[in-house]
């Protein structure tokens, strides 16, 4: 039975060739002893700037077997060591009900993507409807029609199309969700064409330039299997009779379906309306609301690494900033999803909008580093409609919008310069790929935000000096951080608490905040079920 030692210390200038003699010093053996060994995680410990270190944790078999094995368990009693044991599958077993309908999945984001590969490699052959576009004519959409000519097409954009959101975000797969299924999920992305090192680092990233092709292969793999997926296929209406869904319209033709797993995401306002009016049981939730700052990434380098910043074997550098009390009765002001050496991107589903996101490449070589800086906003300040979050997104969003002259530029203000209460003028340098416009924050984001910026922007450059400064730049707003609004479910069966056989799942069911905990979320619900029908394919 394989070992796993953790803990092991390289410094900076240590090559990892020699990682096998420190486990084996560790161990007091020889390295002949040590069968195979394979890393298990690598994490950086930049803590103190002048002794920086790689941690790792191995896996080893030993020669000697069991008897080894516990020889070195003693010799370190326990500390650092301990033995693997194999995990049962966690693959369910099928139900004994009879489907009449093949299974419908709206959505091909994360949430949607992965119940689609659970589902049809169990045999159940999903149909899924995406309102957008597969990634190809995705990206002429985007690069082209919007980034060149302005022109936005509100059912093929950054959230919309194959992959969701996900397909053009940072591609980060770092999570603190502790559900088996994690690795599960990171050995999928690598089984499709991820890096391996996405099993071992310990904040693993894709990269937004890897992920479209990474969705397309697995789109075609679920096509190859028996699943279908049918593009610009936009959900109008869900038919209930008798407190079950039982009929889709869609792009204006009624259908029968057998059971819905909704994955709409966090951005589909269009729909969170029709699922109020048909009687789908909607909450309002916690949400963020801030802005996304930017700097050079040379800066976060040498905050990050002190002298050490040019050194080839360190990472791009990122950072995670809390100014604590600073959003008042609203607690923190935080950073959220912090790209190293990436880009500011729209994330907006409608025209008329402005609403800021951040990505990097799988190099993280960009010039610029970005993060959301968010405060959560309580639910109960917008009343009791569920929907009364959303509308408060869209409002500020359009404010931003027409505050740079529908130009889809984003408003932007220099740190040093809001603080001051004065304009930004000169040159703007934004990675924002429509450009930047000179704004003041306080025509486009609500007091609340103004207000805990101008507490939390000095704590923050106490922490980082210059953080504040003329090179930190402000742009808003960051209002899609999370769903404001929740569907309902059980969470024994996973079906709305309103509506049975409907399956909500992922960001825009409220029970998910990022790739791998959306993915997670629609594989538990296929296996949902998995548990309680019979698959269509022996």
């Amino acid at each position: 039975m394989p070992l796993v030692v953790r803990n092991i210390v390289l410094k900076l200038d240590e090559p990892e060739e020699i990682l096998l003699e420190r486990v084996a010093a560790r161990l007091g053996l020889s390295t002949s002893e040590i069968l195979h060994h394979a890393v298990l995680k690598r994490s950086l410990d930049a803590r103190k700037r002048d002794d920086i270190n790689f941690v790792y944790t191995v896996e080893l078999s030993l020669d000697g077997g069991a008897a080894n094995e516990d020889r070195c368990i003693h010799r370190r009693h326990g500390r650092g060591i301990e033995r693997i044991i194999p995990k049962s599958t966690n693959l369910p077993d099928p139900g004994n009900i009879p489907l009449t309908e093949r299974p419908l999945i709206v959505g091909f984001g994360p949430a949607g993507m992965f119940a689609a590969l659970r589902l049809v490699e169990m045999g159940y052959c999903p149909i899924v409807l995406e309102r957008g576009k597969p990634v190809r004519s995705r990206h002429k959409d985007i690069m082209q029609t919007f980034y060149r000519e302005r022109q936005f097409n509100p059912e093929s954009n950054l959230l919309y199309g194959e992959g969701g959101a996900g397909t053009y975000s940072d591609g980060k797969v770092y999570t603190r969700v502790t559900d088996p299924a994690v690795r599960e999920v990171l050995a999928m992305f690598v089984r499709f064409g991820a890096s391996p090192d996405l099993l071992v680092d310990a904040k693993p990233h894709i990269g937004s330039d890897r992920l479209p092709t990474i969705c397309r292969f697995i789109r075609e793999h679920i096509e190859r299997c028996g699943g279908e997926i049918r593009f610009e296929s936009r959900l109008d209406e869900l038919g209930i009779d008798d407190g079950r869904v039982n009929s889709v319209t869609i792009n204006g033709a009624k259908e029968s379906c057998g059971p819905v797993l909704l994955g709409i995401g966090h951005s589909a306002r269009d729909t969170f309306e029709m699922l109020q009016r048909v009687g789908v049981s909607l909450e309002s939730r916690p949400f963020q609301f801030g802005v996304r700052i930017e700097h050079p990434q040379s800066m976060v380098n040498r905050w990050q690494y002190g002298e050490s910043a040019e050194h080839s074997r360190l990472p791009t550098a990122d950072y995670q900033l809390v100014a604590k009390g600073a959003a008042g009765a609203c607690g923190d002001v935080y950073s959220f999803c912090m790209c190293p050496g990436g880009m500011i991107l729209p994330t907006n589903e409608c025209a008329g909008l402005v609403a800021t996101n951040g990505a990097s490449r799988a190099s993280r070589g960009g010039e610029f580093a970005n993060s959301g800086f968010v405060m959560t906003l309580d639910p109960a300040t917008f009343g009791n409609d569920p929907l009364a979050g959303l509308a408060f997104q869209r409002k500020w969003e359009r404010v931003a919008f027409e505050a740079t002259g529908g130009s889809y530029e984003v408003p932007a203000q220099r740190c040093e310069d809001f603080l001051k209460g004065s304009s930004s003028d000169g040159e703007l340098r934004t990675s924002y790929p429509l450009g930047g416009k000179w704004c003041s924050m306080t025509d486009v984001l609500p007091d609340m935000i103004i207000e805990a910026l101008k507490k939390a922007l000095p704590i923050l450059n106490r922490k980082m000096p210059g953080f504040a400064g003329v090179e930190g730049l402000i742009t808003a707003p960051e209002s899609r951080a999370s769903a404001p609004v929740r569907i309902a479910r059980d969470h024994l069966t996973r079906q709305s608490v309103a509506v049975q056989n409907l399956y909500p799942i992922g960001e825009g069911a409220g029970y998910a905040g990022g790739i791998v905990s959306a993915a997670i979320d629609g594989i538990r619900s296929a296996d949902a079920i998995i548990k309680r029908f019979q698959p269509l394919q022996s």
